[in-house]
């Protein structure tokens, strides 16, 4: 399947759409035929911003994108906005592992209650497909940002099972670690921290993050559009780095301001892990993704059969501690295929 005639003429909505993967995903589409782009958040001023952006720079692409205020928390609001919609891109989330963990019930109210009423009001419409994000966060969740995803999944599926009896929608799932330059990551930090003339602040130099780009997450929101099957999660197969060779990276490109640690913070992991020893079982290995296929049992356990030496789970899960992990060049090789670092980078050396 050609993708991108896949969307030709065709409307697509992105919740939380003026974010960093809602904004990667309209300059991703904008250019191609696709008939219309929706971008759904709670924020005005930053669709205004993208409104006089697009007006300014592709004055002939802007009436291609339609805005629309509105919640996810309100189901109401997502019943106008999505009524002619053929694919959605649900971007909209809490994040912030620590503001999560102090607030835990925005979280419950955001990325459980909210995809759930996305999900009914796309059922409703009759979407034809819906591609989730999700977090590393939610495989083994140890914080309430990650628990809310994993319950947040759980959603999905169950979603997922009903939709395709009531509607034909095909809703997928994917999951993805650290987005590198996204709103509120690191990187821009540590970037921040060294033109103050400041150290960068480390939390943990051990940790192990999976690091990917932004234009990487948006490829594998396109893969799972074109093969999703009702329920799938898709993974991405990433590197990553220890927190500190990230900072010493950031540091031989900046300068050496220092560093100062800080310890972890409220709800943090050590390393973080894409798929569970048990989803391991279900994956499929499709080149550069995983596709993790749900358990498509139903509640009559009796009428299932299973050998008895069926294996429930690997022996390890795949994590950020056991993937290739990258040095302190391959790390600078990294984070240079992000447009922010190279901006940055050029101005600063100005």
């Amino acid at each position: 399947m050609n993708t991108q005639n896949y969307f030709n003429g065709k409307t697509l909505m992105i919740t939380g759409g003026t974010g960093s993967f809602g904004s990667t995903v309209l300059k991703r589409f904008l250019t191609s035929d696709i008939g219309e782009i929706r971008i759904f958040s709670r924020d005005e001023k930053k669709q205004d911003d993208i409104r006089h952006e697009l007006q300014a720079k592709h004055p002939e692409l802007a009436e291609k994108v339609r805005f629309f205020i509105g919640d996810v928390r309100n189901i109401d609001s997502l019943r106008d906005a999505v009524a002619g919609v053929d694919f959605i891109f649900h971007a909209a989330a809490l994040k912030q592992v620590p503001s999560c963990e102090f607030f835990p019930m925005e979280a419950v109210r955001t990325n459980i209650i909210g995809t759930d009423n996305l999900l009914n009001a796309a059922i409703d419409a009759k979407v034809k497909n819906v591609v989730c994000l999700s977090t590393d966060k939610a495989a083994y969740p140890i914080n309430a940002m990650g628990i809310s995803k994993a319950m947040m999944e759980k959603v999905i599926r169950a979603n997922a099972r009903r939709a395709m009896e009531k509607s034909g929608t095909v809703i997928s799932c994917t999951r993805y670690g650290n987005v590198m330059c996204s709103r509120g990551s690191i990187i821009p930090l540590f970037i921040e921290q060294i033109k103050s003339g400041k150290p960068i602040t480390i939390t943990d130099p051990n940790m192990t993050r999976f690091l990917m780009n932004l234009d990487e997450a948006v490829d594998l929101v396109m893969f799972a559009f074109e093969h999703a099957k009702p329920g799938d999660l898709f993974v991405q197969k990433s590197d990553a780095s220890t927190i500190g060779v990230l900072g010493q990276a950031v540091q031989q490109l900046f300068g050496d301001t220092g560093t100062k640690i800080i310890g972890s913070r409220h709800g943090e992991k050590l390393y973080e892990v894409l798929m569970t020893k048990e989803e391991l079982v279900r994956a499929e290995d499709m080149g550069d993704y995983f596709r993790v296929t749900p358990d498509d049992r139903d509640l009559n356990y009796d009428k299932y059969t299973a050998a008895i030496n069926s294996k429930t789970q690997m022996d390890e899960e795949y994590s950020s501690h056991n993937t290739k992990r990258l040095d302190v060049q391959g790390t600078i090789d990294k984070i240079m295929t992000t447009d922010y670092v190279r901006e940055q980078l050029a101005a600063w050396n100005k």
